[in-house]
């Protein structure tokens, strides 16, 4: 099930020679409910391409999301990208599932 979303942030940054995860913004984490090493995906708008991999946190309030590693490969900065983790859940726990969806302006500030 789908556990929260940040919708529509911009990549600010791309860092090739790095083990590979993505960097997002302490705030942004804590307000979508989203953990340090958690498995992510990521979707990006501007080109299409889907990931999966991990989160790191970047310095809280600076509106840092960036791909490092291979997945630097996957977006240039400036492309609106949209992060999601998912839950496992049983049937009767899945219905009441409210995933925490977290809308950004263009400096990647919680709307």
């Amino acid at each position: 099930m789908l556990k929260s979303k940040i919708h529509g942030c911009a990549l600010t940054k791309t860092v090739l020679e790095y083990k590979g995860s993505i960097g997002i913004d302490e705030n942004l984490m804590n307000a979508a409910d989203i953990l340090e090493n958690e498995n992510v995906h990521v979707l990006n708008l501007n080109n299409g391409e889907r990931l999966e991999t991990y989160t790191i946190k970047e310095k809280a309030g600076s509106g840092i999301i960036c791909l490092y590693g291979p997945a630097a490969k996957k977006g240039k900065i400036g492309d609106i990208l949209y992060i999601l983790s998912y839950c496992i859940a049983g049937d009767k726990e899945a219905s009441s599932i409210k995933p925490k969806i977290i809308k950004v302006d263009n400096n990647n500030k919680i709307i």
